[in-house]
Order: structure tokens, then C-alpha cells, then sequence
């Protein structure tokens, strides 16, 4: 079974770690040719301290050495990187490989989920559509490439194809769950993100546990809501990819999300916040998008627009928190 990982950071070499484990015959590729050498010659990623790559697992910069005879192409670039990266791979793949999305966001412009952005550019340069399937969970890279034990939902339409995904982490310290609303778990992925941010934010504030629990659960019912109106099923929103990912992502230290929201609530500004955590956040790239789809399906998610007044127009956190404490009272359950 061969697999090419597309995307050699944190996650990128903590997915093609499990799966070399776990028997497949791994590449992985990077956009940087000095990239993929240092990690050739050192098998260590450098925000993976510790964690030993598998001789086994081969890393490459060229996309048709990356791809060839590729069973699966697993997309675990950033967001905004998702396009380019499948229009570049979308001419040496084979019709008959899966695709898997590991990366999380909505495209800004086409407001497309990831698995459609890949399939919208496979069929444009390379003239067929792809079978693709999203993974999503909580999973951080840092306890993945540990072998920390975690679990994780992959969705497709084909329920065959979605089981032989699953069956790639059979085994491992990934235990795989299959689901079939392919579109929920991906707006889960990418708007938990910037849930994430908005309870980061509150932490930096220096506010506690009761304002975290609070700020996850209407958090998720903002996303539950949207996903709704969007088709989605019910169920994912409790699930791996919904409830389960945003705990993680809104709690721990690993998180970015929550690491640069923590920051800006100190009083550094989105810029600064960003620098200093050094590695993509993916809930900044999704904050366009997830306001354009408050907008487009008529949907209040007051965190989102909380974010999107902090980190967009300059909004001072503390006035934004009493805003929201100032709402109209409202029942729980509309």
C-alpha cells in the first residue's frame, strides 16, 4: 500500500509516522527541496523534538516521485495551500487514488470544503473527479507522534472507500471511526478553529474555567446551527470532529488557536500573536470564510464575530466580552 503525504510539517510527519508504523509504504512530500534533505538526513522534524522518523518513510520534493503508483494521496498542507498544492499533483496522480484531507478550513473565496477544492481542481487539469475522503478528530500532532492513543472519524461519500481509509489506521494509536456527512466534519474542522481563538482570547484576559466550559458549548451550538442550515447531520456536531476536536483545540497547550487567541487577549496585537507562535493558525485563515457563511445562510454566531471585531477591526476584548455579556437574554435551546 502506498501512500504520498503531501505536506511535511508537524502533522504531515506525524500521520506518515503512524502509517509507515502501521505497514504502508510512505512518501513524503515537501514543497522545499532543503526540506525534505534536512529531514531526510536527520529524520527529526524540528517542532517534533524526540521523535524518531522511520528509515523506512522516504521524503521527496518532487511531486511526481511523491505520487506515483500512489494508492492514496493524504492533503496535509495548510488551508490556504490546498488548491495549488492539488492543481500541482492533479497531473501526475492516478485516477484510481483515494484522496485523503487531513488539512482543516473553508476556501475564503468559494467558500468550498477541502475535499471540494480538491476535486473541483483534480477534474479541471486532469479531467476526473476523485474520490476523496476527510479525516478530522482530536489529534495533535505532538501526541500523535507519540504514540499517544487518540481517535478520529474519516467521512466520504462511498462508504466502501471510506472503509478502506479507516482500515489504514486499524491497528495503530489512531483507533478510526468511518462517518458519512463528509461536508460536517469539515465545517467542524475549520470554524472550530476559530472557536478556538475566541476562548484563547478570554484566557489571555485571565479569565477561568467557567468562562472556557461556557464559551466551548455556545461555541458548538454556533457551529451546530450553521452546519445544519448547510445540510449537515445533527450527530457530527457530537462527534469526533465536532465536540471532541474543539475541547482539544480549545484546551490545550499544543493548540495554536488557542495559543495566539491567548496572546492577543494579553494585549499583543493578531500580528505579534502570529509571530510569535511561529506555525500556521489555522483559525485566522478561516475567519474569512466562516463570516461569509454567518452571512450567507443569515446565521448570529456572536464568538465568530467577536473574533472577527478583535482580529479584523481592531477591537478592544474586553469591550467585545461586555458586549457579549450584554446580549439579549435568550432561551437556551433557540
Amino acid at each position: 500500500m502506498k501512500i504520498a503525504v503531501l505536506g511535511s510539517g508537524t502533522w504531515g510527519v506525524a500521520l506518515a509516522r503512524v502509517l509507515a508504523l502501521n505497514g504502508a509504504n510512505v512518501t513524503v512530500w515537501s514543497k522545499f527541496p532543503e526540506e525534505a534533505e534536512k529531514l531526510r538526513e536527520t529524520r527529526e522534524a524540528p517542532n517534533l523534538p524526540g521523535v524518531y522518523i522511520p528509515e523506512e518513510i522516504i521524503f521527496t520534493a518532487n511531486p511526481a516521485d511523491a505520487s506515483a503508483s500512489a494508492d492514496y494521496i493524504l492533503m496535509v498542507v495548510p488551508s490556504i495551500f490546498v488548491r495549488d498544492t492539488a492543481a500541482l499533483f492533479a497531473g501526475c496522480a492516478e485516477k484510481e487514488t483515494v484522496w485523503i484531507n487531513a488539512s482543516k478550513g473553508i476556501e475564503k473565496d468559494t467558500l468550498m470544503t477541502l475535499t471540494e477544492v480538491i476535486e473541483d481542481e483534480v477534474q479541471r487539469r486532469g479531467g476526473w473527479k476523485p474520490e476523496t475522503v476527510a479525516v478530522s478528530g482530536p489529534t495533535h500532532a505532538e501526541e500523535v507522534a507519540r504514540d499517544m492513543p487518540t481517535l478520529i472519524v474519516a467521512a466520504g461519500d462511498d462508504p466502501g472507500i471510506t472503509q478502506k481509509v479507516q482500515k489504514l489506521f486499524e491497528g495503530s494509536c489512531i483507533r478510526p471511526y468511518t462517518n458519512s456527512d463528509k461536508r460536517g466534519v469539515q465545517i467542524c474542522a475549520a470554524l472550530k478553529n476559530v472557536e478556538a481563538l475566541a476562548v484563547g482570547i478570554a484566557k489571555g484576559l485571565g479569565y477561568g474555567d467557567n468562562t472556557r466550559a461556557a464559551m466551548i458549548t455556545r461555541g458548538m451550538e454556533e457551529i451546530r446551527r450553521l452546519g445544519l442550515a448547510m445540510g449537515c447531520n445533527e450527530r457530527t456536531f457530537f462527534g469526533l470532529a465536532g465536540i471532541g476536536d474543539l475541547i482539544v483545540t480549545a484546551t490545550s497547550n499544543h493548540s495554536r488557536n488557542n495559543r495566539a487567541g491567548m496572546l492577543i487577549g494579553q494585549g499583543k496585537t493578531p500580528e505579534e500573536a502570529l509571530k510569535e507562535v511561529g506555525m500556521v493558525v489555522e483559525g485566522v485563515n478561516a475567519l474569512p470564510a466562516a463570516i461569509r457563511l454567518c452571512e450567507k445562510y443569515g446565521m448570529e454566531m456572536p464568538l465568530i464575530e467577536a473574533v472577527q471585531a478583535i482580529i479584523e477591526k481592531g477591537a478592544d476584548p474586553k469591550e467585545i466580552v461586555q458586549d457579549l455579556m450584554s446580549r439579549k437574554l435568550k432561551q437556551e435551546n433557540m
